[in-house]
C-alpha cells in the first residue's frame, strides 16, 4: 500500500471519491504543495499532480509523487493527459486547484495562452465546465499591477474562484491550507444550504466582578466551531459571534467577538438579524449578572460576597427580531432524564423551530450525544464526534 492510501480519509470523507487535479507553478510556496495535498488526502482525495517547468526547479517531482502516489504530469504527451482528466465530458476530474498560481499564470489563463501542461489543463476545464480554484503567492508589487488584476477579475467572470493571498508587509502569501481545504470542500460539496445566511453564536459570555475578576461559564468553543465549519463546508454564507473560548475560530469565516451579555445585545441591535435564515445559539451565556465592584477586590479579604441578578435572555429576544428565521437553541442538563422536557419547554417558550439538548459531559468533551426536539414534538437522536455531530444538526434542519 501506498503511504497516500493510508491516510486516505483519516479527518473525514468530505472529499471522499472526489479526483483533484493540483496544478502547481513556479512560486516559492510550491514547497507547501506536498502538505496540502496530504491533507486534502486526509479530506478522502485522490490528487493527481500537474507541474509547470519552473515549479520543478522548487519542489522536485518525486516529492508529489510521494505525497499523493501518483506521478506527476511536467509535459502533456500523446496521451493528452489534459482532455484525459478535464475534456471527457463523461468522466471529468471534480476539481483543478492551482495552488499555488503565479501571476504568469493567472494572466494567461484569463488570455487563453496554453504554453505549459497547467495552463492546458486549465483550458480545457475552462471549456469543459470543471471547477477552478486559484491561490496566488506572490511579490505584493506583482499581485497589485493593475493588469494583474484585470486578469483576475477576466477569471472570476469565468466562474474561478480564488483563495487569498495573505497579504504580510510585501508579500502576497499563500492562503493556508486550511482555509484551501475547506474552500476545496465547499466548490464541489454537497452545497445543499448555498445561498443561505447562517448565524452561529458560541463561546462563553463573561461577566466582570471588578477590573480584574469575571464571572463565567466553563465552554470549550468546539460546538461552535465544528458548527461554523460545517455550514461554511455545505455552501453557506456563515457568521460566527464569538466569546470566550479554547477552539480558535476559523480564519475563512466572518467573526465578531464578544465578552459579555451587553455585548451580544449590541450585536443585535446592531446588526440586521432578520437577514439570516438559521440561527444556532450554542453559547455558554451568563444567568446572572454580578454587581460589579469598582478597581479591584482586595484579596486579603477572607470573604466576599457576590451579589448576583437575572441577566436577560438572548434567546427569548431572537424570535421577535427574525420572525422568519429558523431559529435552534440548546440546553444543557446535568442529568439526561431532564433534557426532552426541559428542551420542549423551552422551544414552545420562546417559538423556536429546534432545540438541541445535552448533558454537562458535553463540556471540553471530544464526543457528544444530543437529542433534537422539533415543533412537531419528534426527537433526533445521535451520539459521536463533535464533527459528526454539527452535521447531523444541519441534516436535521435541512
Amino acid at each position: 500500500m501506498h503511504p497516500a492510501a493510508e491516510i486516505r480519509g483519516i479527518k473525514s470523507n468530505m472529499l471522499y471519491n472526489k479526483r483533484i487535479v493540483l496544478c502547481v507553478t513556479g512560486s516559492i510556496a510550491a514547497v507547501e504543495t506536498v502538505k496540502l495535498a496530504r491533507e486534502l488526502i486526509r479530506h478522502g482525495a485522490e490528487v493527481f499532480p500537474v507541474m509547470t517547468p519552473s515549479s520543478t526547479r522548487i519542489i522536485h517531482p518525486d516529492a508529489l509523487w510521494f505525497a499523493t502516489g501518483n506521478v506527476p504530469i511536467t509535459e502533456l504527451t500523446g496521451e493528452t493527459e489534459h482532455v484525459s482528466f478535464c475534456g471527457d465530458i463523461n468522466d471529468p476530474v471534480d476539481l483543478l486547484l492551482i495552488s499555488p498560481s503565479t501571476a504568469n499564470t493567472i494572466s494567461k489563463i484569463a488570455h487563453g495562452i496554453d504554453d505549459t501542461a497547467v495552463t492546458t489543463f486549465a483550458t480545457t476545464a475552462i471549456g469543459s465546465g470543471v471547477p477552478i480554484i486559484i491561490v496566488p503567492a506572490m511579490h505584493l508589487s506583482m499581485y497589485n499591477h493593475k493588469i494583474l488584476q484585470d486578469n483576475v477579475e477576466k477569471c472570476k467572470k469565468l466562474k474561478i474562484n480564488f483563495i487569498g493571498p495573505i497579504i504580510d508587509k510585501n508579500k502576497a502569501k499563500i492562503a493556508e491550507i486550511d482555509e484551501i481545504v475547506a474552500n476545496v470542500i465547499k466548490v464541489i460539496g454537497e452545497r445543499d444550504f448555498e445561498e443561505r445566511r447562517v448565524l452561529i453564536i458560541g463561546g462563553a459570555s463573561t461577566e466582570p466582578l471588578d477590573d480584574v475578576r469575571v464571572i463565567t461559564n466553563r465552554s470549550s468553543g468546539r460546538t461552535a466551531v465544528e458548527l461554523a465549519k460545517n455550514g461554511f463546508f455545505r455552501g453557506a454564507d456563515v457568521e460566527l459571534w464569538y466569546g470566550t473560548a479554547k477552539e480558535p475560530s476559523p480564519i475563512y469565516i466572518k467573526t465578531l467577538h464578544f465578552s459579555s451579555i451587553a455585548d451580544i445585545i449590541s450585536l443585535l441591535d446592531n446588526s440586521d438579524i432578520k437577514t439570516f435564515d438559521i440561527i444556532i445559539l450554542c453559547a455558554a451565556l451568563s444567568d446572572y449578572f454580578p454587581e460589579k465592584v469598582k478597581g479591584k477586590i482586595s484579596s486579603e479579604k477572607e470573604k466576599i460576597k457576590i451579589h448576583l441578578s437575572q441577566a436577560p435572555k438572548i434567546i427569548s429576544r431572537l424570535r421577535s427580531l427574525a420572525p422568519k428565521s429558523k431559529i435552534v437553541g440548546f440546553k444543557l442538563e446535568s442529568e439526561r432524564e431532564k433534557i426532552k422536557k426541559s428542551s420542549v419547554e423551552l422551544l414552545k417558550k420562546n417559538n423556536l423551530d429546534f432545540v438541541v439538548g445535552n448533558t454537562v459531559k458535553a463540556i471540553e468533551n471530544d464526543k457528544n450525544e444530543i437529542w433534537i426536539v422539533d415543533k412537531n414534538n419528534r426527537i433526533f437522536h445521535k451520539k459521536g464526534s463533535k464533527p459528526e455531530i454539527s452535521d447531523f444538526i444541519f441534516d436535521v434542519i435541512k
